[in-house]
């Protein structure tokens, strides 16, 4: 088996002195894994940092078999944000969750298009709300829907609009815009409050269900926002 592709560095672990193995989100093949001669040398280590985009050519001797990859750049996207912690740590806490959520070898264009878009959104000053959307369309691709639309109810305080999410136990306000996309935010405290209703359903219904364990990149992203 080979074939030639373009994907995004998701994983890298070390397998021999010399080598590392490594994961690739690629357009075509989905997410593959493979070796990497000379992953730690000087030379390939500098470009093979998590996150960048790169050409890819695979090789394999049986589909049982783990493969191997030669890899060329094709766009530094991690380097960029090296004097930025909470981008930097963002960037690695999204490919931790393309590699969490994501089954082996099986192709999604739109994955690898949320993954291009992805840094589109990182790239501005006034990301994190963006970001937080991403999530959910991220979510709603693999199958998980939050549909917040259909679990609310208007009300109105203080003759401002709110939304609150009802049960039996409790009452749980909802940050507005989640709901509404139009509203302009640019308040940390409230944009966590939102990122933690999307972590919750992602830990909630899509995590614990799968028996998968909540990743610490993603805490240490958090925690870098709080900063």
């Amino acid at each position: 088996m080979n074939w030639d592709d373009t994907g995004f560095l998701i994983s890298k672990n070390r397998y021999s002195e010399n080598s590392i193995i490594s994961e690739i989100f690629t357009k075509n093949h989905g997410k593959i894994s493979g070796i990497v001669f000379g992953g730690t040398s000087k030379k390939l280590k500098n470009y093979l940092q998590i996150g960048n985009q790169l050409f890819v050519n695979y090789n394999s001797k049986s589909e049982n078999k783990i493969g191997y990859f030669k890899l060329e750049i094709q766009k530094v996207y991690s380097p960029i944000y090296f004097e930025n912690a909470q981008k930097l740590s963002c960037i690695i806490s999204t490919m931790n969750l393309i590699r969490l959520l994501t089954a082996d070898s099986q192709s999604n264009v739109r994955i690898f298009d949320l993954i291009e878009k992805f840094y589109s959104i990182i790239s501005n000053d006034s990301w994190l709300k963006n970001y937080i959307y991403w999530e959910l369309e991220l979510f709603k691709t693999i199958g998980f829907d939050l549909e917040l639309e259909n679990l609310v109810s208007k009300e109105f305080l203080n003759n401002e609009t709110i939304y609150v999410v009802k049960t039996k136990m409790e009452k749980k306000i909802i940050p507005s815009f989640l709901v509404d996309k139009k509203i302009i935010v640019d308040d940390i405290d409230m944009l966590l409050k939102g990122l933690k209703i999307v972590n919750d359903f992602l830990e909630k219904t899509i995590l614990k269900p799968n028996n998968l364990n909540y990743p610490i990149s993603r805490t240490h992203f958090i925690n870098s926002l709080k900063n």
